[in-house]
């Protein structure tokens, strides 16, 4: 369709051009003349910048319209994103909050951070989204819809038609200029060539004062179309800025928190107290029974129960157990000086009982690589 008026507008400038050649030609003396056309240079120069902001203002327009249309996108799949998030993070959180682990909470722990983290994020998301959609989508759309436009494209139109009009008019007025040169004493005539060429200067006149006015409004619409999508695109860069800084920084502290417990659980130190600890009880087997007495320390009988390994132990003597973090040990005897006896992965011996935390509860595979 645009090229279609593009191509029109050129036909008409070129018959404009070749109407005024031959009126140089043929327009000496009498009512001929330049002046009775109304393709001067001014009234080109108006029609040619009224082309020029049509164009500017529908591309403006168009633009304004794919960024409604693509935030729009944006806030739809945001939103499903925002849903996921939250399912996500309420299941972390829930499986935190139960901690159904029978060999320490360190998981737990965690899922209940990213879960408040993921919170927190979704949160952050569902901010941008409702600034996207209320700063950048919504004025863009009030003013692709507004009356403004067009009310300027109207005004444009309105000028295109009574230009073709007055191109028309000049057609007429040419011909019967023609008319009375060839009849020079036709009253008749005469005054329907004046007729005429009052009717084109009416025309030129209003040509002119609509094509000011419709140039003024589309030149004000251009600007304001400038003007008011790039505060939306710095608006909507602003607003995602600050939504990356805000998640980057709960990352960070996310990653931190997780950090920091996982080094924590891998760390392996040695408990102060080993260096004085007195060596282990020696391993005297007497009916089938360990002796009840060791280097000054006596033996509690309390019954078996499992224990995981906390901290990494390795055996200074044949007697004595070596244990790594994680491993489960049956404690069958545990003394007054800080050591323990029990068994893991088919080996017996002492160890220190500060080394190793109670467990009620095992998962059964746990259970078999004790044996």
């Amino acid at each position: 369709m645009e090229a279609i008026r593009k191509q029109a507008t050129k036909l008409r400038e070129q018959v404009a051009k070749q109407q005024q050649a031959v009126f140089k030609q043929f327009g000496a003396g009498g009512y001929g003349g330049p002046d009775t056309l109304i393709t001067d240079e001014a009234e080109l120069h108006q029609h040619q910048k009224l082309e020029r902001l049509y164009i500017s203002t529908r591309a403006g327009k168009h633009f304004q319209r794919d960024i409604v249309r693509g935030v729009e996108g944006y806030i739809v799949t945001g939103s499903k994103q925002v849903e996921i998030g939250t399912k996500f993070s309420e299941d972390s959180r829930k499986y935190g909050a139960e901690n159904t682990c029978t060999s320490g909470g360190t998981l737990s722990k965690a899922a209940m951070n990213y879960g408040r983290a993921r919170a927190q994020m979704e949160k952050e998301r569902g901010n941008l989204l409702k600034a996207l959609g209320t700063q950048v989508a919504e004025p863009l759309r009030a003013m692709v819809m507004g009356s403004p436009l067009e009310d300027a494209r109207h005004l444009a139109q309105r000028y295109d038609r009574m230009r073709q009009e007055a191109e028309a008019q000049a057609i007429e007025v040419s011909k019967r200029q023609a008319k009375v040169r060839e009849m020079p004493g036709s009253p008749e005539l005469a005054v329907k060539l004046e007729s005429a060429e009052i009717k084109l200067q009416d025309l030129k006149s209003n040509m002119s004062i609509l094509g000011k006015e419709a140039a003024a409004a589309m030149a004000a619409v251009e600007a304001q179309q400038q003007r008011l999508t790039l505060q939306r695109l710095i608006a909507m860069v602003e607003a995602e800025r600050a939504y990356h800084q805000r998640v980057l920084q709960i990352l960070d502290q996310l990653e931190g928190e997780m950090t920091s417990e996982r080094q924590r659980i891998e760390a392996s130190p040695i408990p102060s107290a080993e260096n004085n600890m007195p060596p282990p009880p020696s391993y005297e087997e007497v009916n089938g029974t360990y002796a009840s007495q060791a280097h000054n320390g006596t033996t509690d009988s309390i019954g078996y129960f499992l224990g995981e390994v906390m901290h990494s132990y390795h055996g200074q003597s044949d007697v004595e157990l070596s244990l790594s973090i994680g491993d489960y040990v049956v404690v069958r005897k545990v003394t007054n000086n800080g050591w323990a006896e029990g068994e893991c992965k088919g080996k017996a011996g002492w160890f220190p009982y500060g080394y190793i935390e109670r467990r009620d509860r095992v998962l059964a595979s746990k259970i078999a690589e004790v044996f």
